[in-house]
């Protein structure tokens, strides 16, 4: 049986919930605080998911309320909060390199490592 999925809502929450696990909530103390760091990186993930640019992710999430409400979005970012967001944290680190290792592991393999524990 597969796990992968091909809706944009469950997509978003696996990416949503994974980065609560991986990322700190904001990048600095001195963060605006408008999006999360985990908000922020779901809507990566969706972006290239849906194989559309930073603006077109922008008007999805604006169309899609019930797909804000999956991640707890308030307001939608400006397709420049994105851009700046996937530099900050797409970056080549060992950090990214984990997380890049944790989510191309299919779901049910990571399920069944996690119950053997």
């Amino acid at each position: 049986m597969s796990t992968t999925s091909k809706s944009p809502r469950n997509v978003l929450r696996v990416a949503y919930a994974t980065a609560k696990d991986a990322l700190p909530k904001y990048a600095h103390r001195f963060s605006p605080k408008k999006f999360t760091q985990h908000q922020l990186f779901a809507c990566l993930v969706l972006k290239e998911f849906l194989k559309t640019d930073y603006r077109g992710i922008v008007g999805i999430l604006s169309d899609c309320p019930n797909l804000c409400d999956a991640i707890e979005l308030e307001h939608i970012p400006h397709f420049t909060t994105l851009q700046k967001a996937a530099d900050r944290l797409l970056k080549k680190t060992p950090q990214t390199e984990s997380w890049i290792k944790r989510l191309s592991q299919p779901q049910a393999r990571r399920s069944s490592r996690s119950a053997r524990h």
